[in-house]
């Protein structure tokens, strides 16, 4: 055990980095998608095209057939042209192109692929989520006038059952093939949604860790600095020669709180080197104390078990944070003359404890109200809880307060 003195150096510690970050995902190339105006055009067009022209080539091999009629020609375009709508309005498209379709199919036009712009509009409707009555309506209604009507109208032959029952197998197939796409379909949009929300989740947690490391960085520094201003501008006028250790106070506290400050926006700075100075740690508690003792603090210090122990570096630099933090709460609320901080290392176990002889019960001025912790205490328990530790603070037997803090040093897992 080492009193009145700095904790021994914990080899390792300094390596642990100030924030944990989100490992970088793998960058994926830029890719620009086609316009939406041409995403519905291109469809629309390519459809017509090949209703009107392939049909009209087949309909020279049909001779008992007569040659496509402008009706026809007129029925093969009002289902593409109802593509046009099929990303804002699935339903309309869906019915626009089956309408002009079984017209058509019911007319003695040749035959040929003329379900194109049918086809295409049921899976848009399938994958956008169209009201699935409306599409197994469309799909019983397309099989009832094509394995029954039309016959019926054309004065053909009564279809076979083998007939009837592929082109119910056929359809059956289309249904099942388009289910399958909406449900890939959904499946990623699942996912991307669950990674954006992993993103948004890792951005909350990256800036809850820059404001709580910034804030146990500024608060001890600037709180050292208010309190020695205080004393070397009461100094000054009368005794102005003792207010010089005052303003070298000042001094070391703002150089102390610029290099913490430069180490912490440099792991955060992307593809920045390492910080120029050792992430804070239980190895600077020397320095640590010395700023505290500077405001006139008597603080003792007490290590018991720390020699030659190398440290997890989150839970080493937890456990400064939790000193700093309970000291700059000392100096600022307490009105304290002596404060005793014991690092203690137990099997599985790192100790952390700050006593003071302070107000303790008693309600500072400037402090949190009672029944709201501040945000340094909040910090510590978060800081803890994230380790699997906790924290405890409240007042001491007879006098005083005191805040402790328990941090596992087991596997995590």
């Amino acid at each position: 055990m080492t009193a009145g003195a700095g904790c021994p150096t914990v080899p390792g510690a300094v390596t642990a980095t100030t924030t944990a970050r989100a490992p970088a995902p793998f960058p994926r190339p830029h890719a620009r998608g086609m316009p939406g105006w041409l995403r519905d055009v291109a469809p629309a067009v390519v459809t017509g095209l090949l209703q009107v022209g392939v049909t009209r080539v087949a309909g020279e091999h049909q001779p008992d057939v007569a040659p496509l009629d402008a009706l026809g020609v007129v029925l093969l375009l009002i289902g593409p042209a109802f593509l046009l709508v099929r990303r804002r309005r699935p339903a309309v498209a869906l019915v626009g192109a089956f309408v002009p379709t079984m017209a058509y199919w019911l007319t003695d036009n040749p035959r040929g692929p003329v379900f194109l712009s049918l086809i295409v509009a049921y899976v848009t409707a399938v994958v956008r989520g169209v009201d699935r009555r409306l599409r197994w309506g469309a799909l019983v209604a397309g099989w009832t006038i094509t394995a029954w009507i039309a016959p019926y109208v054309h004065d053909e032959p009564w279809p076979a059952w083998s007939a009837v029952a592929g082109i119910g197998a056929w359809l059956l197939v289309l249904a099942a093939g388009t289910e399958l796409i909406r449900s890939r379909s959904e499946r990623a949009a699942q996912a991307a949604a669950a990674r954006a929300e992993e993103a948004r989740r890792l951005a909350s947690e990256e800036r809850l860790r820059i404001a709580q490391e910034l804030h146990d960085v500024l608060a001890h520094n600037i709180s050292l600095i208010s309190v020695q201003s205080g004393v070397a501008l009461h100094l000054l006028d009368e005794h102005p020669e003792q207010a010089r250790p005052a303003l070298a106070a000042i001094n070391e506290a703002s150089r102390a709180a610029l290099g913490e400050l430069r180490s912490v926006l440099d792991v955060l700075r992307a593809g920045a080197s390492a910080p120029l100075q050792p992430t804070a740690g239980l190895a600077q508690l020397d320095a640590l104390v010395e700023r505290s003792r500077a405001t006139g603090l008597e603080v003792v210090v007490e290590c018991d078990g720390l020699d030659g122990v190398t440290l997890p570096g989150a839970v080493d630099l937890a456990a400064f944070r939790v000193v700093q933090e309970a000291l700059t709460n000392v100096v600022r609320h307490a009105a304290a003359r002596r404060a005793t901080v014991r690092v203690t290392r137990h099997p599985g176990e790192l100790a952390v404890q700050v006593d003071d002889d302070g107000r303790g019960a008693e309600h500072p001025p400037g402090a949190p109200a009672p029944g709201r912790p501040g945000r340094g205490l909040v910090g510590m328990r978060e800081r803890a809880a994230a380790l699997g530790g906790e924290v405890e603070a409240g007042p001491r037997p007879g006098r005083g307060y005191r805040v402790r803090a328990r941090f596992p040093l087991g596997d995590p897992a």
